[in-house]
């Protein structure tokens, strides 16, 4: 990880809102500033490893938010970062069947749409119920697995493009940015944060596509009132980090 440059919390959140307004093609204070915003992760990887339904997303301090949930996979092919969720804003959907008659009809009140509930609101009824995840175990998934963030659109886009709150958290990224944003990065970052962005904006061979507000999945949560603002895809769909504002029902309240 470089450290060149100053580990001043001013100077690196000016760098990275002007290379998040490059990416978003406008200023982040053209966006909504009391709306919420979230980073969820999906793609192929998550799902093929199971960790969707990993037990660790029941556990009641997990899904009260008090810890995080960490995914032991380096998505990066390095050691570090490693991604952590936060399982009270995340989305978690149940199956028609197999589920305790008392807990279902429970369960049914706090679901938000259909059979989706959060996990922070999924936690009372679990406790109510004194059901574990091996008692639920194959009846329900996490469907939208939310990163950890403050619910800023800042935040958002630093969560989805792998940064932390100084430039000790650049990552040694090997990846050519496709020409449109090395020629828009180029001149507006420095060396190690361009090095660092562009792996998030190739053309798919390598590193991310940078696909701005279209998905190959279609409008995530749409029906729930979300809009998405930016989405980062793996060329073979293994890994995907989208921004979205959230509607009502999933927001919360954004912290600055």
């Amino acid at each position: 990880m470089s450290s060149s440059s100053s580990n001043v919390l001013g100077p690196w959140s000016e760098q990275l809102t002007g290379a998040f307004e490059i990416l978003l093609g406008r200023p982040l204070a053209g966006f909504d500033a009391k709306a919420v915003y979230a980073t969820f992760f999906g793609g192929d990887l998550v799902n093929e490893l199971g960790f969707t339904r990993d037990s660790i997303w029941m556990s009641p301090a997990v899904l009260r938010g008090a810890e995080p949930v960490v995914w032991d996979c380096p998505v990066f092919d390095l050691e570090e970062p490693l991604l952590e969720f936060d399982a009270s804003r995340s989305v978690f959907e149940f199956d028609k069947a197999g589920l305790p008659p008392e807990f279902e009809t429970d369960l049914a009140v706090a679901c938000f749409s259909g059979r989706l509930v959060l996990g922070g609101d999924l936690a009372p009824v679990l406790a109510r119920h004194g059901l574990s995840a091996s008692d639920l175990r194959g009846t329900w998934t996490v469907c939208y697995p939310r990163l950890v963030s403050d619910g800023t659109l800042f935040d958002a886009m630093r969560v989805a493009t792998a940064l932390g709150t100084g430039p000790e958290s650049l990552l040694p990224l090997e990846a050519e940015a496709a020409e449109e944003w090395r020629e828009a990065l180029a001149d507006r970052t420095s060396p190690e944060l361009f090095a660092h962005l562009s792996f998030f904006c190739t053309e798919g061979e390598e590193g991310l596509m940078y696909l701005r507000t279209e998905r190959s999945g279609g409008d995530l949560l749409a029906d729930e009132g979300c809009t998405l603002i930016a989405n980062w895809e793996e060329g073979q769909g293994q890994v995907e980090f989208a921004v979205v504002q959230v509607g009502e029902l999933l927001g919360g309240t954004a912290t600055s």
